[in-house]
C-alpha cells in the first residue's frame, strides 16, 4: 500500500450528531490518523425509520466518504450497522469497514447480571441484536429498552437538555415495573446517548455501570488498518511530526449545524 494511501483520511459515519461521540474516543485513540465526520442530521433520526430506507441512507452516505479518498469507514451508528453493514461489506472489499453494535458482550464479560440495553426502536428489532439477546440471556437478564424520540431529542444540542431530562424520567419509570433484580448495567445502544451519560447514569444511580464498547472499536480499527498496511505511524508525514486533522461534513450543510458538530466534538454536552 503506497504511502498516499496511508495519508488518507478515516471516514466516521453516523445518522446525526451522535457518531461524534464516538469520534472524540477514536481520534483519541489514534492520535496520528485524521478523521472526516458525515452525519446525516437532514434525515435523523434513523431508529424510527425502515431497515431498507436506513441501509438506502447508509450507502449513499459512505458513497460520499468514498468520494474523498478515505481509507477506512466506521459506521458510528448503531441502527445503521445492523441495518447496513453487512451488505456493504460485500459491496465495497477495497476498504475496511467497521461497525459499532450494542456492547452487551463488554457488559457481560465483565460479570454484569441484569443489564439494560437502551437503543432505537429499530435496532432492538433487528436479527442483530435478537441474536445478542439468545447468546447472552442465558448468562444474565437482558432488559431491551427501545427509546424512541431520544436521539432527535439529542440532535438539537445542549439546548435540548431540560426535554432530554424529562423525557427520561418517564422513560425510565415504566420500565422499572419490568425489572426482576435492580439493573447493574447499561448498555448505551446508540452513539447518540453516551452524551447524556451523566443524565442517565444520574437516574439509574451510582451502582449501575454504563458500556458503550467505543474503546473495543477503536482496538478493533486499528488493528483492520495494520493488517491492511493502513496505519500512520508517528512522524510518518514525510518525516515531520503530524497534527491531527478532524473535517466535518453533513447532509444538514449549514453553518449552524456545523458549529454544533465541532462544539459536541470539543466540549460534548457541557455548558
Amino acid at each position: 500500500m503506497s504511502l498516499v494511501d496511508q495519508q488518507n483520511a478515516i471516514g466516521v459515519f453516523d445518522s446525526g450528531v451522535g457518531g461524534i461521540s464516538t469520534l472524540r474516543t477514536l481520534t483519541r485513540m489514534l492520535p496520528h490518523e485524521d478523521f472526516i465526520f458525515y452525519g446525516d442530521s437532514a434525515n435523523a433520526p434513523y431508529g424510527e425509520k425502515s431497515a431498507s430506507r436506513v441501509y438506502d441512507l447508509t450507502r449513499a452516505a459512505v458513497d460520499h466518504l468514498r468520494e474523498h479518498h478515505v481509507k477506512a469507514v466506521v459506521i458510528a451508528c448503531n441502527t445503521a450497522t445492523s441495518a447496513a453493514k453487512p451488505e456493504l461489506m460485500k459491496l465495497y472489499t477495497d476498504l475496511p469497514f467497521l461497525g459499532i453494535e450494542p456492547a452487551t458482550k463488554q457488559a457481560v464479560d465483565s460479570g454484569k447480571k441484569n443489564i439494560l440495553v437502551m437503543a432505537t426502536p429499530l435496532t432492538l428489532s433487528l436479527d442483530k441484536f435478537h441474536q445478542q439477546e439468545e447468546r447472552f440471556g442465558s448468562s444474565a437478564n437482558i432488559y431491551p429498552l427501545p427509546c424512541p424520540r431520544l436521539a432527535e431529542l439529542i440532535e438539537k444540542g445542549p439546548a435540548g437538555l431540560p426535554e432530554i431530562r424529562s423525557y427520561l424520567k418517564g422513560l425510565l419509570s415504566s420500565a422499572r415495573k419490568s425489572w426482576k433484580q435492580p439493573l447493574d448495567a447499561a448498555v448505551l445502544g446508540c452513539t447518540h446517548y453516551p452524551f447524556i451519560s451523566d443524565i442517565i447514569a444520574e437516574q439509574l444511580g451510582s451502582s449501575v455501570e454504563l458500556f458503550t464498547g467505543y474503546e473495543g472499536l477503536g482496538r478493533n480499527l486499528k488493528r483492520q488498518l495494520a493488517n491492511h498496511g493502513l496505519l500512520r505511524a508517528a512522524g510518518s508525514s514525510h518525516g515531520a511530526s503530524h497534527t491531527q486533522s478532524v473535517e466535518f461534513m453533513s447532509s444538514k450543510n449549514t453553518a449552524d449545524e456545523l458549529a454544533l458538530y465541532r462544539r459536541l466534538f470539543e466540549y460534548g454536552f457541557s455548558d
